[in-house]
């Protein structure tokens, strides 16, 4: 099921290619597909939005039954079972109080010579969040996606997911998005919401930025899209390393990998470690508890084509290889975690020790399960607060500071041939 490959004498580099290679974003079949939609929602609105619905989502739709209504977020909160209902909200306060940390204030800085300077953060106006909907309910995305929004004090929050086939959208998921703040949810989804989003149509609004998940059309459409509005980042499949040594439970290790093999026949799975015993005794375990497990299928195609117990040397070795993947998640399952901490430079969420699984990131610890994928992570970091904000720089001089400059100012336009620019100082002290 899992592929043992031993780097202690063979450098194989297949690894790394076959993970570079998950990217399926960006085929041209798939491109053509989702510009043709982008195209038709621009140019019709509701009308090509609605069309799509029917065909794509097989629910018929009109532009006042899209958009979710109080009675049906009334209802969600009368329909969800009030242990979840606490379990969400619990998490809520998790993923508040650590985005709220990540605050940053307007600043200013005067000088003797009267010149201010500063920096003003102010949020987006709307933005947009997609849910995927599917065999998973992705509760969890819409809190990821909402709180940092509210926190940063977007005014408009609006959510868009694909409607079951009866028009209804999962209570867990609607009540998640009234909890995090978001102000309108649309029952739309793929590369047609994109564009709703994006362009906007007679009942969804224009959004700023685009936020959240999605399938290959999705991630095409946001690619696509980008310049005409911002998005988040450019995710691809899932994917967790686990650095383990001895002292790791096998049991524990071989269920990490499993959390996110089950994500996608496309997420990646991969130990590192230089013991051999605890590679063969995870790949069993794997072997074990995938057979219990409902989304046996996934599992089987995604840990056959993307993962890998990885032997090495040491621990050392074991942190080039981190660092050469970087990975969305990384797990030192090793006797002293902190001490490699300092090693790891390429990596979207770090968890540290035998009891900082991986779903404890995605569901409840707090920091934001939006995360660098395909090797990314070198240089995207994880949604934060600053995602949706704005900044713009703040410059006052006085005529005494401009004129100490405006030789140096002047030279440099000359230098540029840019004379106009030269002339708006020269002119102020003809």
């Amino acid at each position: 099921m899992i592929k043992m490959i031993d780097m202690r004498r063979d450098k194989d580099n297949s690894l790394f290619d076959r993970l570079i290679s998950r990217d399926r974003v960006g085929k041209e079949d798939v491109v053509r597909v989702v510009d043709e939609i982008l195209s038709s929602v621009r140019a019709r609105g509701d009308e090509a939005l609605l069309e799509y619905t029917r065909r794509f989502d097989r629910v018929e739709l009109d532009a006042a039954s899209m958009r979710v209504s109080e009675q049906e977020m009334k209802e969600a909160y009368d329909l969800l079972d009030p242990e979840m209902l606490e379990v969400i909200r619990r998490s809520k306060a998790n993923i508040e109080s650590f985005h709220e940390k990540q605050k940053e204030n307007s600043w200013f800085s005067t000088q003797d010579d009267g010149v201010l300077l500063g920096q003003l953060y102010r949020p987006l106006e709307i933005v947009g969040i997609y849910v995927p909907g599917g065999t998973a309910v992705l509760t969890s995305t819409v809190l990821m996606n909402g709180l940092p929004a509210k926190v940063a004090g977007v005014e408009r929050i609006i959510m868009a997911t694909p409607p079951g086939k009866d028009g209804s959208i999962d209570p867990g998921v609607l009540v998640a998005a009234q909890e995090a703040g978001v102000t309108e949810i649309y029952k739309m989804g793929g590369a047609q919401a994109v564009a709703a989003m994006v362009f906007g149509t007679q009942t969804v609004p224009r959004v700023d930025k685009i936020f959240g998940p999605g399938n290959i059309y999705v991630s095409t459409a946001k690619r696509l899209v980008y310049g005409y509005c911002d998005i988040d980042m450019f995710a691809g499949p899932s994917e967790i390393t686990v650095v383990a040594d001895d002292s790791a439970n096998p049991a524990y290790v071989a269920a990490d990998l499993l959390s996110q093999a089950e994500h996608d026949i496309l997420s990646a799975s991969i130990l590192v470690t230089p013991s051999q015993k605890l590679a063969e005794e995870v790949v069993g375990e794997i072997e074990k508890q995938a057979a219990r497990l409902p989304r046996k299928s996934i599992l089987e195609k995604s840990l056959a084509d993307y993962g890998a117990a990885v032997i090495v040397n040491d621990l050392d070795e074991a942190m080039d290889i981190v660092n050469r993947i970087a990975p969305e998640h990384l797990e030192l399952c090793i006797e002293e975690p902190f001490s490699r901490l300092a090693y790891v430079r390429n990596a979207g969420a770090i968890f540290l020790g035998h009891w900082s699984p991986e779903p404890l990131g995605d569901y409840f610890a707090g920091p934001n399960h939006v995360l660098p994928t395909g090797g990314t992570a070198r240089f995207f970091s994880p949604l934060t607060v600053a995602d949706y904000m704005k900044k713009s720089s703040v410059i006052s001089y006085t005529r005494k500071a401009l004129e100490k400059v405006s030789e140096d100012v002047v030279r440099f336009a000359e230098y540029e041939s840019l004379d106009g620019h030269a002339n708006a100082i020269k002119v102020r002290f003809g």
